[in-house]
């Protein structure tokens, strides 16, 4: 008997082992153009599919000697695509729960910093956007802006022989449901969060403290303006943790949880946080919180040179009336779910039940 469906899992691994398979997503072409699987080819079949259609995809072809994986958003309709596939002769399978499923996978890529013995892992929600890392030192490891089941950041920093000390955010999230405190929870590693009046059980950090995880030292730069908490870190002068503010093609969004008046006082406020950054040496690096694009099993890190996103987003530099013109004028949908998500992460609750519901859909953290 043929498997109909296989999960999210095994088509990860099979993308991480890098096995040949064709990924066909049938979703509407909006929804495919948002977010979607790295590599994947898309027919506009959802309707016609839905409809019951039996021609659905009577003009598709597709490499005969790979297996197909199709894809939408939930894993319904792609159970007929697959089903369509297979009367036609090709090996076809249906990714069991769709994108929403979707939204956990992940894959990492090491981070080489030049004459430092200090290691730091990307870990990439490819799913979601997520960029989250695990820094290691001596025997010692702290993860910034967890997105993964905290069980992913165990394993990994056991593989690399660390135990997981600290554990740190760069700002509370809006897109997504923080893992951090249940990574406390898990590996008894304290809890860092920048100094603020909305959340409680952290210890609180603010700028020009300095945090050390086995010999390496990272330093807090206050960042506000994507929220009024955001910081980044700078490890050992190398590498800008920059949460949401700054990202390798744009910049954070503003106006999340905030009326006109306030997205307008939190853009000023974002202008002269980024002017700040942009003092840092050039060849800084820089690893932000997000990707606006999904993210491939390649192995190769997110990051660019401070002086090379100053040269990609030419609008930093922009005198700050301009710049906040022109942010407010661009500012992309709200992700979805944002208030809840934005709650939960600041009462420190994990709701019950499957969150991929709640955290569906592209992050949509950036302008750029």
């Amino acid at each position: 008997m043929v498997q109909e469906a296989i999960n999210m899992d095994s088509l990860r691994n099979m993308l991480a082992e890098e096995r040949p398979l064709t990924l066909l997503d049938v979703r509407p072409a909006e929804e495919w153009a948002e977010w979607r699987i790295p590599g994947s080819v898309h027919v506009d079949a959802y309707d016609a599919l839905k409809a019951g259609d039996r021609d659905a995809l009577a003009g598709v072809e597709l490499p005969a000697d790979k297996p197909v994986v199709t894809i939408c958003g939930a894993g319904i309709t792609s159970l007929t695509a697959a089903t369509q596939l297979r009367e036609k002769g090709y090996q076809a399978h249906s990714l069991a729960g769709g994108m929403k499923a979707w939204s956990l996978a992940w894959n990492s890529a090491n981070v080489p910093l030049p004459d430092s013995q200090v290691q730091v892992v990307q870990l990439r929600r490819t799913g979601k956007g997520c960029l989250s890392y695990l820094i290691g030192s001596g025997d010692e490891a702290l993860v910034i802006d967890a997105s993964l089941p905290p069980d992913v950041y165990v394993a990994l920093a056991k593989q690399h022989g660390w135990r997981i000390t600290q554990v740190i955010d760069t700002h509370i999230h809006a897109d997504h449901l923080s893992r951090s405190r249940l990574l406390e929870g898990m590996t008894g590693a304290a809890l860092y969060l920048p100094q603020n009046g909305r959340t409680a059980r952290f210890t609180p950090v603010q700028d020009g403290d300095v945090l050390t995880v086995g010999g390496a030292r990272l330093r807090v730069l206050a960042t506000p303006g994507h929220t009024g908490e955001s910081a980044a870190y700078l490890l050992e002068e190398q590498a800008l943790f920059t949460g949401d503010t700054l990202f390798l093609e744009g910049v954070g969004r503003p106006d999340l949880e905030a009326d006109p008046e306030e997205a307008a006082r939190r853009a000023h406020t974002l202008y002269r946080s980024l002017q700040r950054l942009q003092q840092l040496p050039g060849d800084v690096l820089v690893l932000p919180g997000h990707t606006s694009e999904p993210v491939p099993f390649d192995g190769a890190p997110l990051v660019a040179t401070l002086q090379e996103v100053q040269t990609r987003v030419s609008r930093l530099q922009l005198a700050e009336t301009e710049f906040v013109n022109w942010l407010l004028a661009h500012l992309p949908p709200t992700p979805p779910n944002h208030r809840r998500i934005v709650a939960l992460n600041e009462a420190g609750e994990w709701p019950e039940g499957d969150v991929t519901d709640l955290e569906a859909g592209a992050n949509r953290c950036a302008v750029g």
